[in-house]
């Protein structure tokens, strides 16, 4: 029986669950490769090229929501986007796996697993890391993405464009959802740099006891397990592009540090002493107004303006009302393609309830609650319940409400929604503690 040509890698912590696939699907793919520590990921995938990962879900006695299987599923897509991921779960954790799903796997497979559904589904992961490296080579196909027509996002987009020719610094701005990354990487697609590497790093998941080996690198022995000279993303992005989303989350101590790579140009990776030279664009974001977060001496001011060359506002869908239907179509046709449902529309009364209403969770809202109607409909077409979405306000309908009391009345609902968790809703609002603690003050609403 001839192999196919294709590198697997397995991750997993269990010795004898590593045997016994590598034994396995050596007999039908060229190149199997298994970790038993998911640290040393980033080395194996800068050296390889992997078509499919088997990725295990959980690695820490005592931590066994699946957690650390999610992050290092968006590592592993970072670092290697065409490589195809397939996550390895226990029975009783289906629900962490379809979350995986959501968040860019191909498929996962309950263990203790059937042999033939494991390579079933290894070959079709194959399939589908060909076809993924067949249109990463095409150059003739464009980014597919959806801008819009109102004035204020065409402004941001003109102004992205400009920008993209230069090497300067960008710093997006916007709530969450309003498509920060996607912003980011189309001026990285219309930038000189577009035919090398583009790093994104999610800060606010970053591990502050991580952060320097994840951006930095690190020296063999620098640390317990540090078993190889590692590079960091600063250097993975070397004459390409970085982006650093929720730069406002890096705590104070740790900004330094950031701004010290910045502003020299150089990187040293932990444990050694000689910088390296970096040439890499850098464009950040953030939800939070830095301005504030400046005066409140949460950020550094010399770190704000060195990131913060440009400067692009990304609007909320809420001040896009022309947007709204057209964005809501787009992504129909989008999630209706992905589950293989052409034909279906929207009922004229969902069409009215989406121009109304608010979309606080913006563009990502939207698609969620698309992509569960797609699922429910019935006939091929949505209907109000299928979209499910809350009751219009009373402030929605009021033309001359003051944007206070819209805003005082967001923060108390939200409150009320998390039984007055300030963690909670400090974050479902996209605000830091500090921002929603001066709201609370300013409105005089009280959390006991």
């Amino acid at each position: 029986m001839k192999k196919t040509n294709a590198s697997i890698l397995i991750i997993d912590d269990q010795e004898d669950i590593l045997f016994a696939s590598k034994v396995y699907l050596k007999k039908y793919f060229e190149n199997i490769y298994t970790l038993n520590n998911p640290k040393n990921i980033v080395e194996l995938l800068a050296k390889n090229t992997i078509d499919v990962v088997l990725l295990d879900m959980n690695y820490r006695i005592g931590f066994e929501d699946g957690r650390e299987g999610l992050y290092l599923l968006k590592e592993i897509k970072t670092l290697s986007p065409k490589t195809v991921v397939i996550l390895m779960t226990a029975f009783g954790k289906v629900e962490t796996a379809v979350e995986g799903l959501k968040s860019g796997a191909f498929d996962y497979i309950l263990k203790p697993w059937e042999n033939t559904k494991l390579l079933e589904s290894v070959k079709q992961a194959v399939d589908k890391a060909r076809k993924e490296q067949k249109k990463m080579k095409s150059p003739e196909i464009a980014d597919d993405f959806f801008i819009g027509n109102s004035e204020i996002i065409k402004k941001a987009y003109s102004l992205a464009d400009k920008v993209a020719k230069t090497d300067a610094n960008v710093l997006i701005l916007g709530e969450n959802g309003t498509g920060k990354f996607v912003l980011a990487h189309h001026i990285y697609s219309q930038s000189e740099r577009k035919t090398q590497p583009f790093v994104n790093v999610d800060l606010g998941a970053l591990n502050s006891n991580i952060f320097e080996s994840e951006l930095f690198g690190y020296a063999k022995g620098a640390f317990t397990d540090a078993k190889t000279d590692t590079p960091g993303r600063f250097e993975m992005a070397q004459n390409g592009t970085i982006f650093l989303d929720e730069i406002g989350n890096v705590p104070l101590h740790l900004q330094s540090k950031l701004l010290q790579v910045i502003q020299t140009k150089t990187v040293t990776r932990l444990g050694e002493t000689k910088p390296r030279p970096l040439n890499v664009r850098i464009i950040t974001a953030t939800n939070l107004n830095l301005k504030l977060e400046v005066a409140d001496k949460n950020f550094r001011e010399d770190l704000y303006y060195r990131i913060n060359t440009m400067e692009i506002v990304l609007p909320p869908l809420r001040e896009r009302i022309e947007d709204k239907i057209p964005l809501a179509e787009y992504l129909l046709e989008k999630i209706s393609e992905k589950y293989g449902r052409s034909q279906i529309i929207f009922d004229k009364k969902v069409l009215e309830q989406i121009e109304k209403h608010a979309w606080n969770g913006n563009i990502r809202e939207m698609e969620n609650k698309i992509e569960r109607a797609v699922i429910l409909c019935e006939n091929n077409k949505i209907t109000v319940s299928d979209l499910d979405l809350e009751q219009i306000t009373e402030y929605e309908n009021l033309d001359d409400i003051q944007l206070s009391s819209v805003e005082k009345a967001t923060v108390e609902k939200a409150l009320l929604k998390h039984n007055n968790n300030i963690s909670k809703t400090a974050e479902e609002l996209g605000l830091s503690r500090g921002s929603l603690y001066r709201r609370l003050e300013k409105y005089n609403i009280s959390t006991n």
